[in-house]
């Protein structure tokens, strides 16, 4: 259909969480806090795992490369908080929903990746690490990548044609494919049938399929050792709860028409800034033998420090 004038937004509002300018800036505090928390959790994990050569193995190497992404959700929106007017160009919006699709592509690319290699671990241990070779992480961690770009360049191939006429205030803190459909000057049912096949039934289905994944390793974890069996079923309850985080938001989000909800904020807040500070807390704090490698780093700079202070 014809777009209803030929006037082009080239700005878009980010409507506040509040209006009272007391609230923004306490509000600003509490994400700045929870975005420092998630910097430092992360950067603890690739630390870690950089540092210490018993964590040189492939499922915390997928870790550290899925730890790279959970930081990059949140800047723009600690900004607009100190900000008198939240507006960004069209070009900017654009660059979020590139970033932000490649960014969460890529997660589930690397859950799903992080799933095979506790299928391999559990189905196939004495093979594990000839099938797991540095040459296959390192090409599925590329995979990953090349998935969530492809993901991203497809949402965005979509978004480009739409005519933007006003209005242009969009009721969220950033700028996602929902959001912005809504504000297009043209009919977009077609284009919300396939955003939701594209991205809403794909994601519930491969939540699903992760489930029965997870679900099979656990079955046969149970011809394995206690001691063994305990340590592999505490690793796949963690990236169960993480899967389970980051795939109900987004499944909510994209799989059913893009009408406003009142929920809509808070399930936002829920998958682009809180799970991403959970996610580190997760790992380290499920995981013994992540435990046990922050204690070592933390025992290796004591010592250096009184090397360095004497």
């Amino acid at each position: 259909m014809e777009p209803q004038n030929n006037t082009r937004v080239s700005e878009f509002v980010l409507l506040r969480f509040s209006q009272t300018q007391e609230l923004q800036k306490f509000l600003f505090l509490v994400f700045l806090f929870v975005y420092i928390t998630t910097v430092v959790g992360n950067l603890l994990i690739m630390v870690t795992v950089t540092f210490d050569s018993r964590l040189h193995t492939p499922m915390y190497f997928l870790l550290c490369n899925l730890a790279v992404i959970d930081p990059c959700t949140s800047p723009k929106m600690l900004v607009d908080f100190l900000s008198e007017n939240k507006i960004i160009s069209y070009q900017g919006r654009m660059a979020q929903i590139f970033l932000f699709h490649l960014l969460g592509g890529g997660t589930v690319f690397f859950l799903s990746v992080m799933a095979y290699d506790r299928y391999i671990a559990i189905s196939r241990p004495l093979h594990y690490v000839t099938i797991m070779n540095t040459q296959l992480c390192v090409g599925l961690v590329v995979a990953a990548w090349l998935g969530g770009f492809l993901h991203s360049v497809v949402q965005l191939g979509l978004m480009l044609p739409l005519p933007f006429c006003g209005p242009n205030v969009l009721d969220n803190f950033y700028c996602d494919v929902p959001h912005v459909l809504r504000l297009a000057c043209t009919e977009t049912s077609l284009l919300e049938f396939v955003m939701i096949s594209s991205s809403g039934m794909l994601v519930l289905i491969w939540f699903i399929l992760l489930l029965i994944s997870y679900t099979i390793i656990l079955v046969m974890l149970r011809s394995h050792s206690g001691q063994a069996r305990r340590k592999a079923a505490s690793t796949c309850t963690t990236h169960i709860i993480v899967v389970s985080m980051i795939f109900i938001p987004c499944i909510y989000v994209y799989s059913w028409p893009f009408t406003c909800f009142r929920m809509d904020k808070a399930v936002s807040i829920s998958y682009t800034v809180m799970t991403p500070m959970l996610n580190p807390m997760i790992y380290t704090l499920r995981n013994q033998e992540m435990q046990l490698a922050l204690k070592r780093l933390g025992r290796h700079l004591v010592i250096c420090n009184g090397v360095n202070f004497k």
